[in-house]
């Protein structure tokens, strides 16, 4: 009797171990752990198409790029003024958009945008705010764009008060 319980209780245990089986082997491959992987999915990593066509579209030359931008990092001081500059080129002449945390902003009262065209193909957009409150502190981006690409330069702001 004893002997028919263990083999029963063997076999149970057997079978179970059986039906977890597939679930362990399923996660071999999967590396360690949930790392992140560095490697964008649809990607080339060449940077080349299999399509001629596509490969000459998206790595065209004319395509717009940012030449100039601000500084990334930037401490402005409360009531003073504060400016971003963003010189993009490319053929049709980039458009220049603006963002906050990543909302389009538009010109205001204490915000004005300039933009100025340079020759056929480059674009100057500038960017101030006078006087800047604590609301001013955040992420901006530039992004210039025409039909070719889109290029973007981002510039972190805070604040500090000045003691006079």
């Amino acid at each position: 009797m004893q002997l028919r319980c263990l083999l029963i209780c063997l076999g149970l245990s057997l079978g179970l171990l059986m039906l977890t089986t597939p679930v362990c082997e399923a996660r071999r491959g999967r590396g360690r752990g949930r790392t992140k992987s560095r490697v964008q999915i649809g990607l080339p990593i060449t940077g080349k198409y299999r399509d001629p066509e596509s490969d000459q579209y998206y790595n065209n030359n004319n395509g717009a790029k940012i030449l100039q931008a601000s500084h990334f990092d930037l401490e402005y001081v409360l009531g003073h003024k504060i400016a971003f500059l963003c010189v993009a080129k490319g053929n049709p002449r980039p458009h220049i958009t603006w963002y906050k945390d990543g909302a389009e902003i538009y010109q205001h009262l204490y915000m004005h945008v300039h933009e100025w065209r340079i020759g056929d193909d480059r674009v100057k957009s500038k960017i101030e705010i006078d006087p800047a409150t604590q609301m001013d502190a955040g992420l901006y981006e530039c992004t210039a764009d025409n039909m070719y690409s889109i290029d973007r330069r981002s510039f972190k702001t805070d604040f500090s008060i000045a003691f006079d």
